[in-house]
């Protein structure tokens, strides 16, 4: 699996590095804790795939993770097509909410660790 990349849609580079300068807080959070490979291996911000725009995804290891806040609240067979549709790639995905990421960063990356180490 290692740097497979995933095909997207061009049209979606522009929306992805509009949202890189937007991040919200919590994303904001997370990225200060995986950038520049602190966990030993290097994540990219809101990366296009397919039809879609993933938070953070590792090519390295083909891991997406994913920040869940109120607006996926109601989008759950949504998320869930969108994840199907990636995962037929054999990338993996990890999701946080925004209350673990602003409450429990700790256990967010005592799991990302886990998940990344299970990969190598």
């Amino acid at each position: 699996m290692a740097n497979k990349i995933i095909p997207y849609r061009r049209d979606l580079k522009s929306r992805a590095q509009k949202l890189r300068r937007n991040q919200t807080d919590t994303e904001e959070e997370l990225w200060q804790r995986i950038r520049k490979k602190s966990l030993g291996v290097e994540f990219h911000r809101q990366v296009p795939m397919l039809d879609y725009i993933v938070d953070f995804y590792c090519h390295e290891i083909g891991l997406v993770i994913e920040v869940d806040g109120s607006s996926h609240d109601n989008n759950f067979l949504e998320d869930a097509k969108r994840q199907g549709r990636i995962e037929e790639y054999g990338v993996r995905f990890i999701r946080f909410s925004n209350k673990e990421i602003l409450t429990e960063m700790d256990l967010v990356l005592k799991q990302l660790r886990e998940s990344i180490s299970e990969s190598l």
